[in-house]
């Protein structure tokens, strides 16, 4: 008998940032997370790019060899219960395209590659489950090497979420390149992440919040240090950060950094963490932050939990954007239901992702297809997947909107112009034939006016057969599956249709 889901013994959750990689391994015993194991390296990713934003072959390397080690760990689990996600890095690398691959092969692993907000949310996620249980609003601030992400939230529902492009790594290396400690270098630095924090500060302080919380690497660092220099009991505060940045430029030399709880690889980065700490400090009114053990990677983990228990924000995220884009429910319900029975006739045949995978993106396009009605009927396929792929969608990953913003932009008309995206990639052309049938067969848009279609797969491409009788009572969608059959001529496959 198959595993469930929901059996997984051990489930797994990679964090691929800027400074560190991350592994963390958790039981679930009883629908709850036990934190059991874990793995951290410094790998720098983001101090490989150069001014082209191109990762150097170095850099590249360290992140694979890293790769391996964790997929040796991970060695057996299956993939359901593993999640990997890059953040900031691999957003920006003009060639993190052709690491992407040979990364997920040392992993053994898929990696996914998510935006900033939807990593934003994911940390206040992280952070609300190690914290005790509140009502009051609290304001979320992760440090990482190459981005900062703002959250204010409620319980474990953020409300508002930024990420800026300004990290410790990133701003280490800008504004303190010779590993010199001046004061002047900390004021260009404090002022640069001021700047960045300027575009979200009025909207924040408007919303408000009762207790400010640190998390990642570089806030645990700074509360740790300012712990151990009897200045709090493990807060960070205004008089810590300053005398931080006062003990640094005592030393002059970031090779010389030595203060109580900093260990070295995280002291090649504190200068442009602590800069960017002051700079939320002043500009957010911050008196005094607490820090949490968790981020990135339990947020993912938790959201791995509610996927196995199918509790999938990804379609909370759906039903939401039908809601807000006035889809009509009965007619994406229609094509749905279409598209699957199609599926499911040749399921057996797909080759990059199993049937349920393949369900998944099909029902995520029966229902968002027409989310570019209510902008305009003209070209709607087009503002659908616009829509699709440029709209923060909580859960999805860039990869996953960039996939479906393809299946909805491909849904009608012509073919040819998406030839590039398409050719080689056997599942996502046979999704698209799938939903594009689905869609035609219910233009009418009534509920009992359907064939039952038989789809297959050809060596030069597919057969839909319908029968003769249902062909000669609607001519018009005998004469759309002749226009159907012309369009997948122009990108060189052959849909043959059989009555």
């Amino acid at each position: 008998m198959p595993t469930k889901k929901s059996d997984f013994p051990e489930i797994a959750a990679v964090d691929l940032g800027s400074n560190s990689f991350r592994l963390q391994l958790a039981r679930v015993a009883d629908g709850h997370l036990i934190f059991h194991d874990s793995l951290r390296e410094a790998v720098r990713l983001g101090a490989g790019l150069d001014a082209k934003n191109n990762l150097s072959a170095d850099a590249q390397q360290r992140a694979i060899d890293c790769l391996k080690r964790f997929g040796e760990r991970l060695r057996g689990l299956p993939v359901q219960a593993v999640r990997a996600v890059a953040t900031n890095t691999f957003r920006v690398a003009r060639n993190a395209p052709n690491l992407m691959e040979e990364a997920q092969a040392a992993l053994g692993f898929p990696i996914e590659i998510i935006a900033g907000r939807e990593e934003a949310r994911m940390i206040f996620v992280g952070v609300s489950h190690s914290l005790p249980p509140a009502t009051h609003k609290r304001l979320v601030i992760d440090i990482g090497g190459g981005s900062t992400e703002f959250i204010i939230g409620q319980g474990i529902e953020p409300i508002e979420m930024e990420s800026l492009y300004m990290g410790c790594v990133s701003y280490s290396l800008r504004y303190f390149p010779d590993g010199k400690l001046t004061e002047s270098a900390f004021e260009r630095a404090r002022i640069a992440a001021a700047a960045e924090i300027q575009s979200i500060r009025k909207h924040f302080i408007a919303e408000g919040w009762d207790e400010a919380v640190g998390s990642s690497g570089t806030a645990k660092a700074l509360g740790e240090i300012i712990r151990l220099s009897g200045l709090s009991e493990g807060e960070i505060t205004r008089e810590g950060l300053e005398f931080l940045r006062e003990q640094l430029i005592k030393v002059k030399d970031i090779k010389k950094i030595d203060l109580p709880g900093l260990s070295a690889d995280r002291a090649a980065v504190l200068p442009g963490g602590l800069a960017i700490m002051t700079a939320a400090f002043d500009a957010l009114k911050i008196e005094r932050m607490t820090t949490a053990n968790s981020a990135l990677r339990e947020g993912v983990l938790y959201e791995l939990l509610g996927r196995l228990h199918d509790q999938d924000v990804r379609e909370i995220t759906v039903s939401s954007f039908m809601r807000r884009y006035h889809v009509e429910p009965d007619q994406a319900e229609r094509v749905r239901e279409m598209a699957l029975r199609l599926l499911a006739q040749c399921a057996g045949q797909l080759q990059q992702w199993d049937e349920e995978t393949a369900a998944q993106y099909l029902t995520w396009a029966a229902y968002l297809h027409e989310t570019g009605v209510s902008i305009a009927h003209a070209g709607y396929h087009k503002h659908s997947a616009y829509i699709v792929e440029n709209a923060d969608m909580p859960g999805f990953s860039n990869m996953e909107q960039e996939t479906l913003g393809l299946l909805v932009k491909a849904h009608r008309r012509s073919l040819a112009k998406l030839e590039a995206d398409l050719i080689g990639h056997h599942d996502r052309l046979l999704l698209i034939l799938i939903l594009r049938l689905a869609v035609l067969f219910h233009r009418n848009r009534q509920p009992d006016h359907y064939p039952e279609p038989a789809l297959s797969i050809l060596k030069s491409g597919y057969q839909v057969e319908v029968a003769s009788a249902w062909l000669k009572e609607n001519p018009l969608t005998e004469a759309e599956l002749l226009n159907e059959v012309a369009y997948w001529k122009e990108i060189g496959l052959s849909l043959d249709l059989v009555s």
